[in-house]
């Protein structure tokens, strides 16, 4: 008899671990999306806007001009990848959309991921983007042409001395190869 109380007690000590550690993980699990939206904004990585965002808020500065230019490349890939325009010229506040097109000029498909770069350094503070080929995995199949939009917007509160700025994105391949499948 006593050893089952013994056993009856673990048990129970053990439940009231395992609710804990849950009650735990679960609060944290709640807490991570706040804290990875925190994240993001301070690092400007996936600056997605929505845009109905757009409010008087995000007015559009006339007395300016700031020169885009546009640059893409590709790292380890059998791919060729270019913007449709090399630059655009636009007043700070004002939505943009640019396309770029990327060819797979392999016999295989290839999985592969945009990484974004800006000059100047401090550009992703005022950046925000509609839409991006760059959040997600970009799958094409062998001899795929495709091409991808980039909604954003320069904000008005932009250094009044930066009159040019760059945008580029280089293509990585994933490590999986993007193949589903496996040989």
């Amino acid at each position: 008899m006593g050893l089952m109380n013994s056993n009856s007690r673990a048990n129970v000590l053990m439940f009231k671990k395992l609710m804990v550690f849950s009650l735990v993980m679960f609060v944290f699990g709640y807490a991570l999306v706040p804290f990875y939206e925190k994240f993001c904004e301070v690092t400007g990585i996936n600056n997605l806007l929505q845009p109905d965002v757009l409010t008087k808020d995000n007015w559009v500065d006339e007395t300016r001009w700031v020169t885009i230019e546009f640059d893409a490349n590709i790292r380890g890939l059998p791919w060729q990848f270019k913007p449709l325009q090399s630059s655009a010229r636009i007043h700070p506040g004002e939505p943009i959309t640019v396309m770029y097109e990327i060819t797979n000029s392999s016999n295989r498909e290839i999985a592969g991921q945009a990484i974004p770069s800006y000059s100047p350094r401090f550009l992703e503070k005022h950046l925000k983007k509609f839409e991006c080929f760059c959040f997600t995995k970009q799958v094409l199949k062998a001899n795929e042409t495709r091409q991808m939009p980039v909604q954003f917007v320069i904000e008005p509160g932009l250094p009044t001395d930066v009159d040019t700025v760059t945008i580029s994105y280089t293509f990585f391949e994933l490590p999986d190869g993007g193949s589903t499948a496996k040989k």
